[in-house]
């Protein structure tokens, strides 16, 4: 089962994504998603110059053999970029295994955990009423998680809240723009927002709540205890974790769980936060973690200290991404909750899956491998198309953490 040929797929059905095509001699192929959002292209050019060549006559049965050559062969480890591109290789062989052994990925990660796999939406409004509608119209659609986030009375614009009527897409055309951001704000209103859902909705739905970075750990702390009468799922990211022992603080004067992890991308990120409990949810994505044989060994790691996995599923990831986490989701017994934003149609078309939603829960399928394929053909009406992440200063002008 020799590779024969590697190569790469851009494509913007809607928004850019970084495909990983991988075939053996046999004729089988295997997709692994490569998409970093607004680094796309650096992403492809490290597979299509550095990686791809170097997987031509390897044997695509060797997954964890080929893992550790492209992690420790490259000397420079880690990383976004390297990591992103590692992860599309680990995924697409996983894929091949699958289609050659005619069983369904999760079967080969040990079968079935559970039924399916529970996931939480996205609702967001420009101001509380509009979010309390969106949470009423995620119920209609049978959620019972839902991640609530709202625009800040005296900020132009809030990270989480769509513009009019379009899904949310944080990535914009254009060049970079600049938001403006007030922490101060900000604490004063999001217990407002909370105390408005659960006074709509009761207790019975789990929410959840994005805080993305933003905040100091004294910040934060604050934040998880004003919020503590709502009794969040979580409150995710709620500062930079880079310096990991920041969360003792955090934990030291709040009880509402906390969650992070999704801009991770190796085991070393989360390993203090982990074994010191420091987190209650670990969301590292198959993309950016090195892929599936990679985040196997966060969640391995993670269930020795009964912390749960959250994977980030938001739409910056392809759908070859949301089958492998799906499959990831189902296997691991320390599974906690998916996020899921639906991709556009267009995104769909070009992304055939066999992966389904019903009733707050998602299943990956039983086809061969992941269940998902791309229409190469189709891919090619969508050439990439420049978008970028925005960047936030604060009200004096200040960088400040997007």
């Amino acid at each position: 089962m020799k590779i024969v040929d590697a190569r790469v797929i851009v494509t913007c059905p809607g928004r850019n994504f970084v495909t990983l095509k991988i075939v053996t001699e046999d004729g089988v192929h295997g997709l692994g998603d490569a998409t970093l959002n607004g680094r796309e292209l650096a992403v492809a050019s490290y597979l299509t110059d550095h990686v791809a060549p170097l997987l031509i006559g390897r044997d695509a049965r060797r997954i964890e053999d080929i893992w550790q050559f492209l992690y420790k062969g490259a000397y420079w480890r880690r990383g976004p970029v390297t990591m992103s591109a590692i992860a599309a290789v680990d995924t697409a062989l996983w894929d091949i295994k699958g289609k050659v052994a005619n069983l369904p990925v999760y079967q080969l990660l040990g079968g079935a955990s559970r039924e399916a796999v529970r996931v939480y939406c996205h609702a967001n409004g420009t101001d509380v009423d509009q979010a309390v509608k969106a949470v009423a119209h995620h119920l209609d659609l049978g959620y019972t998680a839902i991640r609530v986030q709202s625009g800040i009375p005296g900020l132009h614009s809030t990270y989480g809240v769509a513009k009019g009527d379009r899904p949310y897409e944080p990535a914009e055309k254009g060049g970079v723009s600049e938001h403006r951001w007030s922490t101060e704000a900000y604490l004063t209103f999001i217990p407002r927002l909370f105390e408005r859902i659960r006074a709509e909705f009761g207790d019975e739905i789990d929410l959840l709540h994005d805080v993305h970075h933003r905040l100091t750990p004294i910040e934060a702390a604050r934040a998880g205890r004003s919020l503590e009468p709502y009794h969040l799922f979580w409150m995710e990211d709620p500062t930079p974790a880079e310096q990991q022992d920041a969360f003792r603080l955090i934990r030291q004067h709040t009880v509402t769980p906390i969650a992070v992890g999704e801009v991770f991308n190796a085991i070393f990120d989360c390993q203090q936060l982990i074994q010191e409990q420091l987190i209650d949810y670990v969301r590292t994505t198959v993309v950016h973690a090195g892929g599936i044989s990679h985040l196997r060994k966060i969640a391995a790691l993670a269930e020795l200290y009964q912390v749960r996995t959250g994977s980030h599923g938001a739409t910056d990831l392809s759908p070859v991404c949301m089958a492998a986490a799906l499959h990831f989701d189902l296997s691991v017994h320390n599974f906690g909750i998916q996020e899921h934003m639906p991709h556009n149609a267009e995104t769909d078309v070009v992304f055939p899956h066999e992966y389904s939603y019903r009733d707050g829960f998602m299943h990956p399928g039983d086809a061969p491998g992941l269940g998902v394929d791309i229409d190469e053909a189709l891919a090619a009406q969508y050439p990439y198309d420049p978008a970028y992440l925005p960047v936030n200063r604060k009200l004096d002008g200040t960088m400040h953490s997007w």
